[in-house]
């Protein structure tokens, strides 16, 4: 659940991480889970179907958000900007983003927006999950968008095998050659700590990377697939 401390703000938990207070009460997982779904379909996807005005930029109205919401879903009245921003600021997924009385979606937009997102800090390498029928067809002819205007990134091995994880019981990772990339002339942004967004990837900046060894890897350091800190499918 959704609390706020008066000292150190929103936070995720029981009690506050910072001083151990227990916070006012925000919202609880019922209630984040409904209108971050509710968000990512407004703001990635729909937002005339809501009622909702998205700029060249992607963003929106807080209070337009609101009202839309209270519409569709009349058990939530209640809801204010308040609540927006307290599930905007703790999501550890980083899928909104809030700027004055603003927000937009940071990725996994269907729209075609001129997203203006930061350039800067971007790895050198970068990863993308695929599978065993499809890897070598990317190897050859590139990464393209599917389902989303833009191809997404992740900025490490164990991030792109949880993001895989969502659609195959066995993901392959192919590495991206970034750095080079960027030098040559493509774009890439930076979605949030996660994920990075680009048109789409070369088949030369592609090479696939032992997965097996990956996973026997994270495995040995107790780490689990049950992670999905990069799930583009919220």
């Amino acid at each position: 659940m959704i609390r706020e401390c008066r000292i150190h703000g929103f936070f995720r938990a029981e009690q506050c991480p910072s001083c151990g207070a227990e916070g006012l009460f925000i919202l609880n997982d019922y209630e984040q889970e409904q209108v971050s779904k509710l968000m990512a379909t407004m703001l990635r996807h729909m937002p005339s179907q809501f009622g909702i005005t998205v700029d060249k930029n992607g963003w929106a109205d807080i209070m337009d958000i609101v009202r839309s919401i209270d519409n569709k879903k009349r058990d939530f009245k209640w809801l204010r900007p308040k609540h927006i921003i307290a599930l905007v600021s703790t999501d550890p997924k980083e899928r909104f983003e809030i700027r004055d009385n603003l927000v937009r979606a940071t990725y996994g937009h269907s729209m075609d927006l001129d997203l203006d997102l930061p350039t800067d800090n971007i790895p050198t390498k970068l990863y993308y999950p695929t599978t065993e029928d499809e890897v070598e067809i990317l190897i050859e002819a590139g990464i393209k968008p599917t389902d989303r205007k833009k191809v997404h990134l992740s900025g490490t091995t164990e991030q792109a095998l949880n993001a895989g994880y969502v659609r195959s019981n066995n993901p392959i990772i192919v590495e991206i050659d970034a750095e080079n990339a960027i030098k040559d002339g493509y774009v890439i942004k930076r979605a949030n700590k996660y994920i990075y967004l680009c048109d789409e990837v070369d088949p030369k900046y592609i090479k696939r990377i032992d997965t097996e060894k990956l996973k026997e890897s994270l495995n040995s350091e107790g780490e689990s697939k049950e992670s999905n800190d990069t799930d583009f499918s919220e």
